[in-house]
């Protein structure tokens, strides 16, 4: 039997040319005016919508609002579209197991070949996670040119605490930095994979220069370093996490003085957006993905400052499960002013918060990760958190949010720090150094649960 291997399936020299890294990479998007990104995006959406209607998934969702292949013919039209989200994805699973029939990945025995992860299922299920060869590429360059852009270098010793198993982050992670920076890697995963005295061993055998991965654990492992007597062996220079609304000088400070970098993406899109070495804002890869920033309640864009709904398209994407107009429901607004490095890219705050995570107290809207930035660089605190929510038998809602304090806190105070900086009351309760790790399940999850729904609703 004939049938394409997966460096056949693509031209990788090509995909070099269309998105570059390195020096390549700053040289074209430093020269580049917004016009030109735009033709760009135009040109590669219209290909991607060409893919899009061949897919039975946009069939269905564009044929249900009246839509026809010639309504759409520029990247101007793409508000005509409606958005969808995981809960689409997973009906569509629902309904034609076990991958849904929005991959387009089809039964003929010469097809290309697939690569099949899963979501960590922080936000419920695991879902399926569809890429062909050509997609999957270049969500490994996106990552691997931001990490080149941020500093990594072919002597670099790179640790990564993402995940592995069926979960997509640890694996795409490894092949963007093997594939893309030619540094050294280690695939040490989370601390159920690798327990976090084993991982701050292998940062003082191997020289480890760079930890990726989620800030939270990577924090906690400096507190093992310390513990274990290693921390002056280890000479970490660089961080790269999902740093949300937290300060990033807790982490930097607990790794001696090395540069946190933020960055953004979820498992259906890659790497939306990173820091550059300035560390002014995150840019957003706009030859790759077009990020809309809609309203939360009433789906229309917003101004730039004003907080939105981050809706993606790949527009790379044009192979395996094509992306257009994915709603994450991961919140956050755009930069204004000029960058510090030239690029044409616009900007975002990075991540603010998740919209259907949102919890309306009194009125209010309340983002439990706003919580982190509020008690960052605290002493008396860990910095780790968990909020319960909960209705009493009026209908009133209420939030409990456990902290842990290294002991000395005043009650009363950090209880009118959260009322002033959320606008609305909570209930406070204080525990010792590790205590909520059972409710958050730090140690063995992607990212730690930081709220609790106790209404049942």
């Amino acid at each position: 039997m004939t049938f394409p291997t997966y460096f056949e399936a693509f031209d990788a020299k090509q995909m070099l040319e269309d998105y570059p890294v390195g020096d390549a990479f700053t040289a074209r998007y430093t020269a580049m005016s917004r016009d030109e990104l735009h033709a760009l995006q135009n040109r590669r959406f219209l290909k991607l919508m060409k893919r899009g209607w061949e897919i039975p998934f946009y069939q269905r969702l564009w044929g249900a609002k009246g839509i026809e292949a010639g309504d759409i013919r520029s990247l101007e039209d793409i508000t005509s579209l409606p958005v969808y989200d995981k809960s689409d994805l997973m009906a569509s699973i629902a309904d034609h197991p076990p991958y849904g029939d929005f991959g387009g990945v089809g039964t003929s025995p010469d097809r290309a070949p697939v690569i099949f992860h899963t979501t960590s299922g922080t936000t419920g299920r695991p879902q399926a996670l569809l890429f062909g060869p050509k997609g999957r590429e270049i969500t490994n360059l996106l990552v691997g040119r931001m990490y080149r852009w941020q500093g990594v270098s072919p002597s670099d010793v790179v640790q990564s605490v993402y995940g592995h198993g069926m979960i997509n982050g640890g694996h795409y992670i490894r092949e963007a930095v093997t594939h893309f920076t030619n540094s050294i890697f280690l695939s040490a995963g989370t601390g159920i994979e690798t327990r976090s005295v084993n991982q701050v061993g292998l940062m003082a055998d191997f020289n480890v220069s760079v930890l990726v991965g989620f800030i939270d654990y990577i924090r906690k492992l400096a507190e093992t370093a310390e513990a274990e007597g290693l921390l002056d062996r280890i000479n970490i220079k660089m961080i790269c996490g999902h740093l949300g609304t937290e300060d990033r000088a807790s982490v930097e400070k607990a790794w001696g003085g090395a540069k946190a970098y933020d960055w953004y993406g979820v498992g259906d899109t890659g790497s939306i957006a990173g820091e550059g070495p300035e560390r002014d804002g995150l840019y957003v890869w706009e030859d790759a993905q077009y990020l809309e920033l809609l309203d939360v309640d009433s789906g229309v864009p917003v101004g730039v400052g004003d907080t939105g709904d981050m809706v993606v398209t790949c527009l790379f994407k044009d192979d395996i499960a094509p992306c257009i107009r994915f709603n994450t429901h991961d919140i956050t607004h755009e930069l204004s002013g000029a960058n510090q490095t030239g690029m044409v890219f616009k900007r975002i705050a990075g991540f603010k918060g998740r919209s259907d995570n949102m919890v309306k107290l009194r009125g209010i809207n309340v983002f439990p990760h706003a919580i982190g930035a509020l008690i960052e660089n605290r002493p008396d605190l860990t910095g780790e958190f968990v909020c319960h929510v909960s209705r009493d038998a009026a209908g009133r809602d209420d939030m409990r949010v456990t902290l842990e304090s290294r002991g000395g806190t005043d009650h009363g105070q950090i209880a009118g720090l959260l009322r002033q900086g959320l606008g609305v009351e909570v209930s406070v309760v204080l525990v010792g150094v590790g205590e909520t790790a059972a409710a958050t399940q730090i140690d063995v999850r992607q990212k730690p649960i930081r709220l609790i729904d106790e209404r049942k609703l």
